[in-house]
């Protein structure tokens, strides 16, 4: 191994890409395995103050305690997913136990047709397990999960409802669902209806037809009308404005597109990643390290607060992009996604064991118009970061 990582890192050297999002193999090889000790030793400090029968969420800035939440919020099945994870880096007995124990905990919610999150809430956690052990009960739960998640299907907009209508919207569709097509392309790639990709690539095509703007930001929530089928209107629910770019959701669609053009080879999905991540990392608000502000269109930019969720959902997106690119892009994307992993592993965003309750990284923001989750861990950003050095370790490193 150490050979092969020698060899990689003279081939990048002589590629001349030791550039602005420079790394070295040796280095990022030495990182990850790092940081998957760590993940191990402070993901069993989490689990010591989440009770059995809930989830964790996130950490009250106030009282500083764990805050929990039951398997029906939409970041329930991060946890038993991150876990897996870090098993598969460490091969920790006592966090594979864990493991089992919180996807006993989740495996009920296959059922659930509240929203439109069973793709972070069951695929998530249960397609790794299944990636991992092949246990044909695990491959149960996730046709089940698929079939739930289509029960909110709209034929009317092509698109799968999000939320329930509620005093704000009649029929929201947000970016955040592109995540979730993900369950539905699997399940039918593995033995499962075709229809289920239909109806993710329906929803990817409407997206891409209502939900960019021009420049390929994206509105966070798209408004219908169910009985006419028309757009009422773009709103960022949780985004500075509606003309704004709400960061994670910016990195939402990015992802989201990317993984479409792994099961379809489309090269419409393709496109619309690359120009997501132009828009992106040519943004004159994009900061140097690639942490994103909250929202890139946010008042008193620089002196605003960074999401380091965004950043780990981008980590992971663009390691993808750069499977599906050749030569000096796909090294650019692979050399930004390093940046990224190297800062959010520096003292600044990760925590030190024993820490910030148990969660990995620091200073990420769930919805700041509602001062909710704000400048606080979050169990999305820790599974994506998870996520992001498995892929670099196994894409780029043992490639």
């Amino acid at each position: 191994m150490l050979r092969k990582l020698l060899l990689l890192q003279f081939l990048w050297l002589i590629a001349g890409m030791y550039v602005k999002a420079q790394f070295s193999p040796l280095e990022m090889s030495s990182l990850i395995n790092k940081q998957f000790e760590f993940a191990a030793k402070q993901l069993k400090v989490l689990e010591q103050h989440v009770a059995d029968s809930v989830m964790p969420k996130t950490i009250n800035k106030k009282t500083g305690k764990v805050e929990v939440s039951n398997t029906t919020w939409w970041c329930s099945g991060f946890f038993p997913a991150s876990l897996l994870y870090v098993y598969e880096h460490t091969k920790d007995a006592e966090i594979l136990r864990i493991a089992k124990k919180r996807l006993a905990l989740q495996e009920p919610m296959k059922h659930y047709t509240g929203n439109h999150d069973l793709g972070f809430m069951m695929f998530n956690p249960f397609g790794n397990a299944y990636r991992l052990f092949k246990d044909p009960k695990d491959k149960a739960t996730i046709d089940t999960a698929a079939m739930s998640l289509i029960t909110r299907y709209r034929p009317q907009i092509k698109s799968i409802q999000s939320w329930n209508k509620n005093k704000n919207f009649n029929c929201p569709v947000i970016i955040d669902n592109m995540m979730n097509l993900e369950l539905l392309m699997w399940v039918s790639q593995n033995g499962g209806d075709p229809k289920f990709k239909e109806i993710a690539i329906n929803h990817a095509n409407s997206t891409i037809a209502n939900h960019y703007r021009p420049d390929y930001s994206a509105f966070h929530v798209l408004d219908y009308d169910l009985e006419t089928g028309k757009l009422i209107a773009g709103k960022n629910h949780q985004g500075y404005n509606d003309a704004s770019a709400w960061s994670r959701g910016q990195a939402w669609g990015f992802y989201g597109f990317v993984m479409m053009y792994r099961f379809t080879k489309d090269i419409r999905y393709l496109n619309q990643a690359k120009n997501i991540a132009k828009f992106l990392f040519s943004h004159p608000n994009m900061p140097k390290d690639f942490i994103p502000y909250w929202d890139f269109n946010a008042p008193e930019i620089p002196n605003v607060l960074r999401d380091a969720s965004a950043a780990s959902i981008l980590a992971s997106g663009l390691l993808e992009l750069a499977q599906f690119t050749k030569g000096a892009e796909s090294k650019d994307y692979i050399n930004k996604s390093a940046s990224i992993i190297k800062t959010l592993s520096s003292p600044e965003y990760c925590a030190s064991v024993g820490e910030n309750g148990g969660f990995l990284l620091q200073h990420s923001v769930g919805h700041l118009p509602a001062n909710s989750e704000v400048d606080v861990p979050l169990t999305y950003a820790d599974y994506y970061y998870l996520e992001a050095m498995h892929r670099f370790n196994e894409w780029v490193l043992k490639k």
